[in-house]
């Protein structure tokens, strides 16, 4: 462990995923749904920090997305910063600056701006107590009034039977006197493997750890090093965590999960009669997390929330846009919670996801189509919550700035695309519609690219990056070889791509006219 590290995990990188909870369009539209007023893009530059970035893959996505926006992030691992860097300058990005700061470093920093937006995924629960008060000190001095902070955390209760375990992985880990970092831990999680085996009594006292342990087992082991083997890993009770930011002005005013909004899916009905008695939020959603067994949570805190009356929320409400990232007959007409279900109406799920099909609407334009606007503007805002929740559908930003914001998104995509023409390590492009990410598994971004550079035999062109970066095919759980059954298999991806997805990624300005002029059949796809 390097002695620069104060503790935490330095020497295996962090995952590059993308987490949609960061993007500025999801953050408003998560305000909105609580009645408070957002920073309005729309009034100016608006500037966004993230605070221990990681790889700053999710900084570079948002930075395409919203390039009317100033992004700048930090992380104290030189070698995260620099990748996150090289992606910038490869994607022509100039509205991101990454720094190789600790939190106290960062602090005492003289050129940064007021913030509109800082954010902090998972990295609250992985650091000392100094960290936190440094993240909290920066909050206070560098967030606007009427600024948005999301910070998600390990949380009480659900984490009280897995800190032993956590405890066992760490010891038995750093007993190895051999081996890298992540084949000691994969040597921790057998050696509990064993003991749950063996019947010891904490496991039997304990029965979800099994699940648990799976659970870790299936997780990239770079993710797990960092989320179980770091020095300080502090699940916190909500209660504590609201008081720490107290300290920065900041007040609680909802989850960031939008199905975690709608008390039905959670909570019975007794107990959201028990939450309903309990005045003070910190105690209120202490319970909560205690009725649910939480160990995770995602919240929203804003400097200074200004609550929207009745009529303006209704006309953000109105302007807000949507747009499906599925095809309308591939979304369940059921919605699924804590052990609670909501059915969607059948007629009323089909009239919904059409209005949304193949083209992104504003909620005015939803209410405008008549078998939607007859089951009432408010069970449509409910149904598209829980549309959104599911990953199913994405607020968008003002649809009439598009154009604006899809050549920045457009590079950016090229050159993830690119990369992954020699590693695949970046599964998210940019959205100019949505402002926000979405996922692209690695063959779809080779065809991207193939009809983007127009290349006239796509099966042959996504076949020879795969033999450069030693990635292979499976079929009916039989993994290819022969460039024969690569070829097959891949026409069956290019066709599948052009009928099924290149309709939903034209609604997210994801292919373009230029990408999408040539049909797949035009492009020769046969060897």
């Amino acid at each position: 462990m390097a002695n620069w590290a104060s503790g935490y995990v330095v020497d295996v990188d962090y995952t590059h995923g993308f987490y949609r909870e960061l993007a500025p369009s999801y953050l408003s539209f998560l305000a909105l749904i609580q009645g408070i007023q957002a920073p309005d893009r729309r009034k100016g530059t608006l500037a966004y920090c993230e605070l221990g970035c990681g790889q700053g893959f999710s900084t570079n996505v948002l930075a395409a997305a919203n390039p009317q926006i100033r992004f700048y992030a930090t992380d104290f691992n030189p070698t995260h910063t620099v990748g996150a860097e090289n992606l910038a300058r490869a994607a022509q990005l100039e509205n991101v600056h990454f720094f190789n700061d600790s939190f106290a470093e960062f602090l005492i920093r003289d050129d940064l701006p007021a913030f509109d937006f800082i954010t902090l995924h998972g990295i609250y629960s992985w650091i000392s107590q100094e960290n936190r008060r440094n993240i909290v000190e920066f909050i206070r001095r560098k967030l606007k009034p009427g600024g948005i902070v999301y910070a998600s955390y390990n949380t009480m209760p659900g984490w009280a039977s897995v800190m032993p375990l956590r405890r066992l992985l760490v010891e038995h880990a750093n007993g190895q006197k051999t081996g890298s970092q992540t084949a000691r831990i994969r040597d921790s999680i057998a050696f509990a493997e064993r003991l749950s085996q063996l019947g010891s009594r904490y496991f039997v006292n304990h029965p979800k750890l099994n699940d648990r342990l799976n659970a870790i087992k299936a997780k990239d082991s770079h993710y797990v090093a960092h989320e179980y083997f770091n020095s300080h890993l502090n699940p916190f009770y909500f209660i504590d965590v609201a008081q720490e930011l107290e300290d920065a002005k900041l007040r609680w005013v909802g989850p960031a999960n939008p199905l975690e909004t709608v008390d039905e899916l959670n909570l019975s009905e007794e107990q959201r009669k028990i939450l309903a008695d309990i005045d003070d939020i910190p105690l209120r959603e202490t319970v909560r997390d205690h009725i649910v067994d939480q160990s995770f949570r995602k919240d929203l805190f804003v400097k200074g929330p200004l609550k929207l009356g009745k009529s303006m929320a209704r006309e953000r409400w109105l302007d807000m846009g949507f747009a499906l990232s599925q095809p309308d007959s591939a979304i369940p007409t059921e919605v699924k919670g804590r052990g609670y279900n909501l059915q969607i109406q059948p007629d009323f799920h089909d009239a919904l996801t059409g209005a949304l099909d193949h083209k992104p609407q504003s909620l005015r334009e939803i209410m405008a189509v008549p078998k939607v606007a007859k089951y009432g503007i408010d069970k449509v805002i409910q149904t598209l919550v829980c549309l959104v929740g599911q990953g199913h559908c994405h607020p968008c930003l003002h649809l009439d700035e598009v154009a604006m914001r899809s050549s920045h998104t457009h590079n950016f995509n090229k050159a993830v695309a690119t990369h992954t023409t020699h590693e695949y390590v970046y599964s998210t492009f940019a959205s100019p519609v949505t402002g926000s990410g979405i996922r692209m598994d690695q063959i779809d971004q080779m065809i991207w690219l193939g009809l983007e550079q127009g290349e006239q035999n796509l099966p042959e062109f996504v076949w020879r990056t795969m033999l450069e970066t030693g990635h292979r095919l499976a079929r009916d759980g039989k993994t290819l070889s022969t460039k024969e059954e690569h070829v097959e298999e891949l026409q069956v991806r290019a066709t599948r791509f052009q009928q099924k997805s290149i309709p939903l990624l034209r609604t997210l300005g994801i292919v373009t006219d230029r990408v999408s002029s040539g049909t797949v059949q035009g492009l020769r796809l046969k060897a």
